[in-house]
């Protein structure tokens, strides 16, 4: 019998500020550089961007903030930020790196220190390798990027001879993003994965097609979204996070089903899909005609699932979409996201994910939190709201 392997990193106190330099960061005012770095007005200790604050840990309004104790700022005083997510899988940070944007950790190495991160979501990983979509595959939009990759990978038997013996000398734990076209295809990655030192966990990529149903993506059924879940949870005892598609009318039930087939968490949202259009309106520019569109502008969609989901499941959900700066992070945190992915500005910015740990810590020293919990949650209603989809309708 196969002993369980219980994941935790977040044992040993981890510093905050920059390491090469010893001070500690103050939070960094960006430039716009492209449409995926958008502009952030200043990055203030008080966490305000555009004029509004993002508001005190028990949910009142910053424009009545209560003074900050003396312990705030202390440097001899550590702050909770370790993030547990079941099964053992216990975080040291709520900030990881999205699926698609960090490679297999090991691209980064030399320009992140990773053992920094509070997580890793790796690339997407089939059964097979897979040499991805026609080019072109990536173009930028107003405020991000429309990419096709096509889950290229070089298959999970690759990815475990490759990328596992380095995983498992990280302090970071690396949870492996996986796809599939058919159940069979996700049980038998996740079984190839399961019991490997190094694999903290597992990420399940439900946004493909299902190859059993006609085409239909297991994300946008909620049968199908539950079928697949508790075909993976049977297989391993690792934990494992769905990861959600925003492109359903009602995200709610399918997210219920999930977690009743056995996710102990949620990840939201998948990218949306999209098209761009060729210089000179001849044709579709992506090779692939349509691409998964990331980025700020995806980040209201992000917040509403969230927003949503936080208030119909018991499981954590860790956000994705769209995260620039600490105001971001907060942004989520109040929707009730227990965590949040960085993805698409680690392309323009690949230091982000660690600076931004910086920047909670020194948030919660700011406001005399011994832990970024109490942010968590603050603008949830105190009983469920309306769907969106009755919420966007005019009332007179």
């Amino acid at each position: 019998m196969k002993a369980k392997r219980r994941v935790v990193t977040s044992g040993d106190a981890r510093p905050t500020g920059n390491l090469s330099t010893g001070p500690k960061r103050t939070p960094t005012i960006r430039r716009i550089k492209s449409a995926i770095v958008p502009a952030s007005a200043s990055a203030s200790q008080g966490g305000r961007r555009g004029g509004r604050d993002q508001g005190a840990a028990d949910g009142t309004s910053a424009r009545a903030t209560s003074p900050v104790s003396e312990a705030a700022g202390r440097s001899d005083v550590v702050v909770d930020l370790s993030v547990d997510l079941g099964r053992g899988l216990v975080l040291p940070n709520p900030i990881l790196v999205a699926s698609g944007t960090f490679g297999y950790g090991v691209e980064y190495g030399e320009v992140v220190e990773v053992d920094r991160l509070g997580g890793i979501c790796c690339k997407g990983t089939t059964l097979k390798p897979r040499i991805g979509n026609v080019t072109p595959r990536v173009t930028e939009t107003p405020g991000g990027m429309l990419n096709s990759i096509g889950l290229q990978n070089p298959g999970v038997d690759a990815v475990i001879d490759r990328y596992a013996s380095t995983w498992v000398g990280w302090r970071t734990p690396v949870i492996v993003n996986v796809a599939g076209e058919s159940v069979s295809d996700y049980v038998e990655v996740v079984r190839r994965l399961d019991g490997v030192p190094g694999v903290a966990g597992i990420e399940l990529n439900i946004s493909c097609p299902n190859v059993g149903r006609g085409g239909l993506q297991f994300a946008i059924d909620a049968d199908a979204a539950a079928g697949v879940t508790a075909a993976v949870r049977r297989a391993t005892d690792l934990p494992l996070l769905v990861k959600l598609s925003p492109n359903v009318a009602d995200v709610r039930p399918i997210a219920r089903a999930i977690a009743d087939a056995g996710a102990d968490a949620l990840t939201a949202i998948n990218t949306l899909s999209g098209i761009a259009v060729a210089p000179g309106h001849g044709r579709p520019l992506l090779g692939n005609v349509y691409g998964g569109l990331s980025g700020p502008a995806i980040k209201p969609i992000a917040l509403r699932v969230v927003y949503e989901v936080a208030q119909v499941v018991s499981i954590p959900v860790i956000a994705i979409g769209g995260v620039t700066e600490l105001a971001d992070v907060l942004d989520y945190l109040a929707v009730g996201a227990v965590a949040v992915q960085v993805g698409t500005a680690i392309f323009a910015d690949p230091t982000l994910p660690v600076r931004l740990v910086d920047e909670l810590d020194e948030e919660c020293r700011r406001r005399a939190l011994p832990s970024y919990r109490p942010l968590i949650g603050t603008a949830l209603p105190r009983k469920p709201a309306a769907p969106s989809s009755k919420g966007v309708e005019y009332r007179p």
